[in-house]
């Protein structure tokens, strides 16, 4: 027999109180159905310290439920996606090129070439960019911006992130779904792979300051 989300609250041994995050996101899937799960993934996008880990497997575990289908939670949490990766699209295309390169001169230890070169770079490689960055956490988000700055074609950018996001939502949906009651496992698991994204990027940006520095020495007479 299927429970109401209100019942299968009380099953969560969730790590966050009902207050949070997950009572937050269990209020709008329980009163809105799938709407209410895909306004919380644009949230997401648009906030990204609201945690798709925890959003999509508890929207699983609701459809575990009978709380709506897994359809509906599929659709509607990928058009969340959508929207609010489309916001940023917008953000960036705003800010747009002149402004980025404009900002791009007063920052420390860059040159205007390394802007030069990652449009090129992105002219090359930002469908594949946009496409698997869907995937990853931290810059599921982030990879939009560029992609607006850059005016990539609307209809590409949304066709990619429909892609990108259907996999991702996908994965966590179905597997809160399949764990029931330990959908909060989930969690965890993503937030060490976000944890590793975060580090090798931070190693990245040490090694460019590190690298510019260095280069700015030996220019000097």
């Amino acid at each position: 027999m299927h429970l109401t989300l209100s019942a299968a609250r009380e099953l969560l041994a969730a790590p966050e109180p009902q207050g949070g995050i997950v009572g937050w996101a269990t209020g709008l899937v329980e009163t809105f159905g799938g709407p209410g799960a895909g306004a919380a993934i644009a949230l997401e996008n648009l906030f990204p310290p609201l945690p798709s880990e925890v959003i999509l497997p508890l929207t699983g575990f609701a459809a575990s439920q009978g709380v709506l289908s897994i359809a509906s939670a599929l659709f509607w949490t990928t058009l969340g996606s959508v929207v609010g990766a489309v916001v940023l699209y917008g953000i960036g295309a705003v800010f747009g090129r002149e402004r980025m390169h404009a900002w791009w001169a007063k920052l420390p230890l860059v040159k205007a070439s390394d802007l030069v070169r990652t449009e090129e770079w992105f002219a090359r490689h930002g469908t594949k960019a946009v496409l698997l960055g869907r995937m990853v956490p931290v810059f599921r988000s982030l990879i939009s911006v560029p992609a607006g700055v850059e005016r990539m074609p609307l209809p590409v950018f949304v066709g990619l992130t429909t892609a990108g996001s259907l996999v991702w939502n996908t994965v966590l949906v179905m597997a809160g779904y399949w764990l029931g009651d330990q959908w909060d496992v989930v969690g965890a698991y993503v937030g060490v792979v976000t944890k590793v994204v975060l580090g090798l990027a931070a190693v990245a940006l040490v090694g460019y300051v590190v690298m510019r520095v260095r280069g700015q020495g030996r220019e000097r007479p």
